[in-house]
């Protein structure tokens, strides 16, 4: 029996150190592993965020001015490009070598079949569908329910104006009223209600145990495992809540012939007639009630958390920088000025230094800090004599790029200038990639810009914005969260403007 043990515990250990030995036996360079947990040791036992993990590979090859290397997820090698021409060639120039994320999705698990997780033909199918729900026509079509939402959160501010408040749940709020409303066609009134089922929902899927993040990496790098066991990518409580409130969401409205001008009214389109009424485009088959329901859900998710993250930051880095918050504040009020005092869509479009601002903040402190690709076919990296093989996972290093001296520098200093039209050319292309590039890039870009541009004028136009004792500096992230979140919470002061 011992003798058994042992073999196979002599058997496992050398099966991980070959398992290690991947990088190094093809030429790569990459960090040293830990016995099985690879380079994801501090990120398993939450000592790291991931956004501090991306760094610290990235800075490991830059430093041996590597253009590529390697890490391990556990016992899965993982390719980081560093030079951005490779990048390139990833997200655009060779696309059809990398055109799925290698994420994992379960079609028993119906949440998960979404556009951000699916892949190959499936993908490519749904996103034509879907990119004529994103069109500017129909964001002006929304973006009614976004200034009414905007309304709902000065209330809320003005109620707590001069003392401390805790921003990031405030606006998490603020977002999943938009998105609950425009998603789901319900009036979610969680700034009202902070113990709105949305909500809270919501946060599970972001906010990780040491065993969830664990989940989280087995379904990275074996979901074909997880797959054949059945395990759901979504957990079962927060899927049925989502796929319940879309069911009755759509079953009253088409008993009722009810039509909103908003997200949800137009994926009950696609799936009663298989496109859009203002459209054109005939994408031939509808898509099922399942896929309507996943497509509602990541774009709460992805909407939700990734938004409010945006504004937080943005304004912690106006509350520390004063002379930028006052520019900010002027061209808000010179816009409203030339347009009858009202925020309009065009209004919102035209503040240019306030998309400045939001570049800034989504390069210091990017919502999502690496990419995720699958190599579909063998491809051999132009310029080198290396070839990654079909099925090797990808990670693009957006945190590590973002914070490279030699792309931005002095990294650290916040500096909208960096944006500005004459700036702005001089980046070194695909060094910036907050929301991704080429053909899988963001598809709510437009939208996640446009709401967190309305969130942010209604605030500054109001309010004067400094930070509270509460928040430290510099800033501590707490390693929970997947998208950046500061640990303490994100504290700041709201002085009436006009009360100065």
């Amino acid at each position: 029996m011992w003798t058994f043990f042992i073999a196979c515990l002599i058997l496992f250990i050398l099966y991980v150190k070959w398992k290690h030995s991947f990088w190094k036996n093809k030429g790569l360079l990459s960090p040293k592993p830990v016995f099985f947990f690879g380079n994801t040791s501090k990120l398993v036992k939450q000592k790291l965020t991931y956004g501090e993990h991306v760094q610290v590979i990235y800075n490991y090859l830059k430093n041996k001015n590597q253009i590529h290397g390697g890490e391990y997820f556990l016992l899965t090698p993982i390719y980081i490009p560093v030079d951005p021409k490779i990048i390139k060639n990833i997200l655009l120039g060779d696309f059809t070598s990398f055109m799925d994320r290698g994420l994992y999705y379960h079609e028993d698990d119906p949440l998960s079949c979404n556009l951000f997780f699916l892949e190959g033909v499936k993908s490519k199918k749904l996103r034509a569908k879907m990119t004529p729900t994103f069109t500017s026509g129909k964001m002006k079509m929304m973006f009614e329910t976004l200034l009414e939402c905007s309304k709902q959160l000065q209330m809320e501010l003005e109620k707590n104006c001069n003392q401390a408040i805790e921003v990031k749940d405030v606006l998490e709020r603020f977002t999943t009223d938009i998105i609950g409303s425009v998603a789901f066609g319900i009036e979610c009134n969680s700034l009202k209600n902070p113990n709105c089922e949305f909500i809270n929902y919501g946060l599970k899927f972001f906010t990780r145990s040491a065993w969830g993040n664990i989940i989280a990496m087995f379904s990275f790098c074996i979901p074909e495992v997880l797959r054949f066991l059945k395990i759901r990518a979504i957990n079962k409580e927060t899927s049925d809540f989502y796929m319940r409130v879309v069911k009755d969401t759509v079953d009253y409205r088409e008993a009722n012939n009810i039509k909103r001008r908003d997200f949800m009214h137009l994926l009950i389109q696609l799936k009663n007639t298989g496109k859009l009424e203002d459209e054109n485009l005939n994408t031939e088959d509808k898509i099922s009630f399942e896929e309507l329901a996943a497509q509602a859900f990541i774009f709460f998710i992805a909407g939700f958390e990734t938004s409010s993250a945006t504004m937080t930051f943005a304004l912690y880095e106006l509350a520390l920088n004063q002379d930028i918050q006052n520019r900010v504040r002027e061209e808000v009020i010179e816009v409203l000025n030339k347009n009858d005092k009202k925020l309009t869509y065009d209004a919102v479009m035209n503040l240019s230094y306030m998309d400045q601002v939001i570049n800034e903040t989504i390069r210091l402190h990017p919502p999502i800090t690496t990419l995720n690709r699958i190599c579909t076919k063998d491809y051999k990296v132009p310029g080198t004599d290396f070839v990654l093989e079909k099925g090797t996972k990808v990670n693009i290093p957006v945190m590590g790029l973002h914070m490279d001296e030699e792309y931005f520098p002095d990294p650290t200093r916040f500096d909208p200038g960096r944006f500005s039209e004459k700036n702005v050319k001089n980046i070194t292309p695909f060094t910036f990639l907050p929301f991704g590039e080429g053909p899988r890039n963001c598809i709510g870009e437009r939208f996640g810009k446009m709401q967190t541009k309305v969130g942010l004028a209604g605030i500054i136009q109001n309010y004067k914005l400094t930070l509270s004792s509460k928040t430290s500096i510099p800033l501590v992230m707490d390693p929970k969260h997947f998208v950046p979140t500061t640990k303490g919470g994100m504290w700041l002061e709201f002085k009436k403007i006009n009360d100065l």
